[in-house]
């Protein structure tokens, strides 16, 4: 039969109410963990998201485009001869109709043709055709820098 005494006693509700101040302190300790744990994942995702289509690109003496284009398109043609509109697979029948739909038919954007150097002159130069007959008129073949190029080997 416990019975709790102390609450009939004056007052001692009321100082253990003051007894209790609030902590000014703030604990920064889960912070640190969310903030650790979003690190890793942000370092593991990061190269994944400069993912494309690996091509072999032939070296040049060339300077490098301009930079004043917001949104180039790129068409990437592999050593296979598949060819790519950013990371689609498409086919050369398909590659104009697809341009069309991406760009609504504005013919003043860039587009970026990288090919790997092991294909053949005419694969990349057939991909160029289909483009320039679309009508597209900023066309623009991409090289590696041939400082570059030798780093890399």
């Amino acid at each position: 039969m416990g019975m709790n005494l102390q609450s009939n006693q004056k007052g001692s509700s009321f100082s253990n109410r003051r007894a209790y101040r609030p902590m000014a302190e703030i604990n920064v300790t889960p912070f640190i963990d969310v903030m650790l744990v979003l690190l890793i994942v942000f370092m593991v995702t990061a190269p994944l998201l400069s993912a494309g289509v690996k091509v072999d690109l032939p070296q040049t003496e060339a300077g490098p485009v301009s930079e004043k284009d917001e949104k180039p398109l790129e068409v990437a043609v592999n050593k296979n001869g598949e060819i790519y509109i950013g990371e689609t697979k498409v086919s050369q029948d398909e590659l104009l109709t697809k341009l069309s739909a991406i760009t609504n038919n504005d013919f003043e954007r860039r587009v970026f043709i990288k090919a790997d150097q092991g294909l053949a002159y005419g694969d990349v130069m057939g991909v160029l055709g289909v483009i320039n007959k679309a009508g597209y008129r900023k066309v623009a073949l991409i090289t590696q820098p041939a400082a570059a190029a030798s780093k890399t080997k």
